[in-house]
C-alpha cells in the first residue's frame, strides 16, 4: 500500500484506506480535527529531548536504567536487631518472619518489613495514668469496681506484658490496637475477679490471690483472640474503699484487728492453761496409781507376814501368842504416858513408878543447862 505525498497510505484508485480519494485524511474531513501525523512527530521530538544524548544515547540510558534497577533491588536488604523479629510482607501479604541479622525482602512498593521488639517488657496501668513525668492522676471510671457483696472497691493495678516471640505475626495482624486491647482485657478480667470476692477479703487476705487469678484469666482471653501477647505479671498497686467511706472502712479494719488480737490472746491463754491442767491431771493420776500400788503392796506384805506368823504359831502356839501380846502392848503403850504399880512391893516402898515424870525431867534439865 503506497503512501501519498502527505505521508498517508493510498489504496487502489488513489483512495486512502478510509475510503476517501486523493489521499485525503479522515481527520481533515472534520474542520476542527487534530493532525495525527503532526501529533506523532511532536511526540517523537519530545521523547528525544527527554532522553540524554538524543537519539544516539540509547546505550547510556540503558546502563542508567539497569543501575537504578540494581540499586532498587539492593534496597531490599535490612538488619534485624537482637531484640527484634522481622515480618516480611509482599503486596501487603505476610510471607514469613526473620530473626536477627542481615535479611532480604522485596523492596518498596512490592515488599515491606515490619520489625517488632519481642523481648521488650511493656507496662500498662489501670485505674491511674501519668499526665507527665512526675504526676500520676487517678482514673475513677477504671478503678472503681463492684465486689461480690455489693460494695465498691478502688482497685489500681499494673499489667506487664510482652509480644509472644513465637507468634509475632498474630500481634501485628490479628489485633488493630494491641496495647488498647491488653488494657481493655485487663480491666474486664479484674472486674470479674473482684466481682467474685468480698470487700473485706480484698482489703486483707485475698490480695495475693487476685494477682495470679487475674493474670491467668487475661492470658486465656488474649489467647482466644489470638493476640500474640504474653502476660508476664499483674501487680496490685492499691486496693482501697472509695474516698467517701474510707474512714468508716478504717474503723472496721481496726475493729477486726482488735478482734484478731483478742482472739490470739485467748488462744495463747488456752494453749498455756490447757497443758497445765492436763499436766496436773496426769500428776494426780500417777499419784493415785502409785498410792494404789503402794497400798496393794503393803496389803500383800501384811498378808505374807500373817502367813509367816501363822506358820510359826502352828509350831509353838504359846511362844507365838506371848510374842504377839508383847508386840501389841509395845505398840499400844509406847505412845502413852504410863505408871507401873507393883502389887508385891509392900508398904515400905512407893507402890508406883511415875515413868512419865522420869522421862520429862531429863529433858527439862537439859534445857536449863542450855
Amino acid at each position: 500500500m503506497p503512501w501519498s505525498d502527505q505521508g498517508g497510505p493510498t489504496g487502489p484508485g488513489g483512495q486512502s484506506p478510509w475510503g476517501q480519494g486523493g489521499g485525503g485524511n479522515p481527520w481533515n474531513a472534520r474542520p476542527n480535527g487534530p493532525d495525527l501525523e503532526e501529533a506523532l512527530r511532536k511526540g517523537q521530538e519530545r521523547l528525544r529531548a527527554m532522553l540524554p544524548g538524543g537519539a544516539t544515547g540509547g546505550r547510556p540510558v540503558l546502563l542508567a536504567v539497569l543501575a537504578g534497577f540494581l540499586l532498587w533491588l539492593a534496597s531490599g536488604f535490612y538488619i534485624v536487631s537482637t531484640n527484634q523479629v522481622g515480618l516480611n510482607l509482599v503486596f501487603g501479604k505476610f510471607t514469613g518472619k526473620t530473626k536477627e541479622g542481615l535479611n532480604y525482602n522485596w523492596p518498596w512498593p512490592i515488599g515491606s518489613v515490619e520489625k517488632l521488639n519481642v523481648t521488650d517488657f511493656n507496662a500498662i496501668d489501670v485505674g491511674s495514668e501519668m499526665r507527665n513525668a512526675r504526676t500520676q492522676v487517678d482514673v475513677p471510671e477504671e478503678s472503681l469496681m463492684l465486689t461480690g457483696d455489693e460494695n465498691i472497691a478502688d482497685v489500681k493495678f499494673r499489667v506487664i506484658w510482652k509480644i509472644d516471640d513465637q507468634k509475632p505475626e498474630a500481634y501485628a495482624f490479628n489485633v488493630y490496637n494491641p496495647p488498647a486491647t491488653v488494657k481493655a482485657v485487663a480491666e474486664s478480667a479484674m472486674r470479674e475477679i473482684v466481682g467474685r470476692s468480698q470487700i473485706q477479703k480484698l482489703l486483707t487476705a485475698e490480695r495475693k490471690v487476685i494477682e495470679p487469678a487475674a493474670q491467668d484469666l487475661m492470658q486465656r482471653v488474649l489467647d482466644s483472640y489470638n493476640a500474640g501477647v504474653n502476660i508476664v505479671q499483674v501487680q496490685l498497686l492499691s486496693v482501697d474503699p472509695p474516698a467517701s467511706v474510707i474512714s468508716a472502712f478504717r474503723d472496721v479494719t481496726a475493729a477486726q484487728q482488735d478482734r484478731d488480737r483478742l482472739k490470739n490472746e485467748a488462744e495463747g491463754y488456752a494453749n498455756k492453761v490447757v497443758p497445765e491442767a492436763r499436766g496436773q491431771a496426769a500428776r494426780i493420776q500417777q499419784e493415785a496409781q502409785a498410792y494404789r500400788e503402794q497400798t496393794v503392796a503393803e496389803a500383800k506384805g501384811q498378808a505374807s507376814r500373817f502367813d509367816q506368823v501363822y506358820e510359826e504359831y502352828k509350831k509353838a502356839p504359846d511362844v507365838t501368842r506371848q510374842r504377839l501380846y508383847l508386840e501389841t502392848m509395845e505398840r499400844v503403850l509406847g505412845r502413852v504416858d504410863k505408871v507401873i504399880v507393883d502389887k508385891g512391893a509392900g508398904t515400905g516402898v512407893v507402890p508406883y513408878l511415875p515413868l512419865g515424870d522420869l522421862k520429862a525431867a531429863p529433858a527439862q534439865g537439859a534445857g536449863g543447862q542450855k
